[in-house]
């Protein structure tokens, strides 16, 4: 049997060589290898990227192949689904997916089977496998008023979403993890699921009764059910205290937030608004991978809901929470309470 020596070196955290000669991992989208080009459109010149096919040669508008992170392995939440990838019923074994000798690699490769026959399973029932096992809704989609706007397209992780030639979103199902994430993209409001939408969060955020007059401000959470709520619960468990000024309303991930709740709760009179939310960056723990980067990177945009609605940007604040960090939280929630104090009541109470 012959290999090539640079596979020998995968230990000491070189570069795999799933990077093709001559190529390097592209800085404008650095998930993904192959080469820019640019194109004329109605809007201007844009930039794409064309992949350079390697193995899979899979049709997602992402790329042909599984994202990768910066050392070439594959793109996973490596604590609670190692072999997981962004690329649903494909499951990386072995040193593929992280370095290890042949003993360990033969287990693996017996867990990433198993887990690839749990996903056929639960598939044929129309269910899904993994963060939200055995969910069975899907989004569904009101095109009649889609803009073509994209936003759902790019945002998903998945790559669930392909488009036709005028923009239109076209849905692949089984790629869906039934996050959310492009639930909170849409700016027209068109995707929701059966069980989980738009205007269900709105209701529950209008159905918060909010005191007209108290010294101590009142303030919503968003909060991730997957690790940031449990550490909530672990709170509760150990008998923390913490400010009873907060009220909390789960989302399946942060990256499922649509800003039109952020205007909900201020109009409302709600003094601050707290986004809990998985750790992001190269060593993420978010269960739908980047939902909680894309959620930090959406709310760079709601600064145009606060300057209508003549608020400060400081009533909304994104926090990053491991679930091992619930005795965090009482400081955490303290110290936006006290900045809200400084800001003063939120002039819509009362109305």
């Amino acid at each position: 049997v012959r290999i090539k020596a640079d596979i020998v070196v995968l230990a000491t955290g070189m570069l795999t060589n799933m990077i093709p000669e001559d190529y390097e991992v592209n800085n404008l989208t650095t998930e993904y290898i192959g080469t820019i080009t640019k194109k004329e459109t109605t809007d201007g010149v844009t930039e794409e990227l064309v992949p350079v096919p390697i193995s899979l040669n899979l049709s997602y508008r992402q790329g042909p192949e599984m994202p990768h992170l910066k050392y070439g392995f594959p793109d996973s939440h490596f604590i609670c689904f190692p072999y997981e990838t962004r690329r649903t019923g494909i499951y990386a074994a072995g040193a593929v997916r992280h370095p290890m000798d042949a003993l360990q690699a033969s287990s693996d490769a017996a867990g990433a089977a198993l887990k690839a026959i749990q996903c056929l399973e639960l598939t044929s029932q129309g269910k899904a496998v993994h963060p939200r096992a055995g969910d069975q809704t899907l989004p569904e989609f009101r095109l009649e008023s889609c803009t073509q706007c994209r936003r759902c397209t790019v945002e998903c992780p998945f790559g669930v979403l392909d488009e036709d030639e005028k923009g239109t979103p076209q849905e692949h199902p089984y790629r869906c993890r039934r996050c959310g994430t492009c639930m909170g993209a849409c700016p027209q409001r068109i995707i929701n699921f059966k069980n989980y939408s738009i205007d269900m969060i709105s209701s529950m955020i209008r159905s918060v009764d909010v005191p007209d007059e108290s010294e101590e401000p009142f303030i919503l959470g968003l909060i991730c059910e997957n690790d940031a709520y449990p550490a909530l619960d672990l709170a509760g468990q150990n008998r923390v205290q913490y400010n009873p000024n907060f009220r909390f309303i789960s989302l399946r991930c942060l990256g499922g937030t649509n800003l039109v709740w952020i205007a909900d709760a201020l109009s409302k009179g709600i003094d601050g608004i707290m986004l809990i939310g998985c750790k992001f960056g190269d060593d993420y723990q978010c269960h739908f991978i980047k939902g909680s980067q894309v959620a930090n990177e959406r709310l760079g945009k709601v600064q145009e809901t606060l300057d209508r609605l003549m608020l400060e940007a400081e009533r909304v604040q994104q926090v990053q929470l491991a679930i091992n960090e619930w005795d965090n939280l009482p400081k955490i929630l303290d110290d936006f309470s006290e900045r809200l104090k400084e800001l003063g009541p939120n002039p819509y109470k009362g109305f």
